[in-house]
């Protein structure tokens, strides 16, 4: 957590870990929820597992969430999770979500839980169909 003012504001980890509670929760709403998952490229690292995890393929910039799941003519949601204030976008994150937007995928930024869980349940009521929709 960080105060800021007065204001306590969660973790972007507090906060990610809000949504997949939700998500375990609403799966029986919106069952491609089961398949949502996290990638585990942030946070600090001993050098040692940071080498090999570069090595292995972790890339910096990849968004944080990924829900495989097509809706209207896009191929999967990506979210880039930051906490409700503070956090700010990095040249790599921005440059893999250009990337994945321009390959077909719907990639948002979303400040908090609460509006990550609003765009996840918009996506999800898209059209199956292969037609993008704005």
């Amino acid at each position: 957590m960080v105060v800021v003012g007065t204001m306590v504001v969660p973790s972007e980890d507090a906060e990610q870990s809000v949504l997949f509670d939700w998500a375990e929760m609403a799966k029986g709403r919106y069952p491609e929820l089961a398949w949502m998952y996290a990638v585990p490229n942030g946070g600090y690292r001993h050098i040692q597992t940071a080498a090999k995890l570069k090595k292995t393929g972790v890339k910096k910039g990849v968004p944080d969430v990924f829900l495989p799941a097509p809706r209207a003519g896009y191929h999967g949601l990506y979210i880039e999770m930051k906490r409700k204030r503070g956090g700010v976008i990095s040249v790599d994150q921005r440059r893999y979500m250009d990337f994945l937007t321009a390959q077909g995928y719907r990639c948002l930024l979303c400040r908090g839980a609460d509006e990550a869980i609003e765009n996840i349940k918009v996506y999800l009521n898209l059209p199956k169909d292969s037609q993008k929709r704005n």
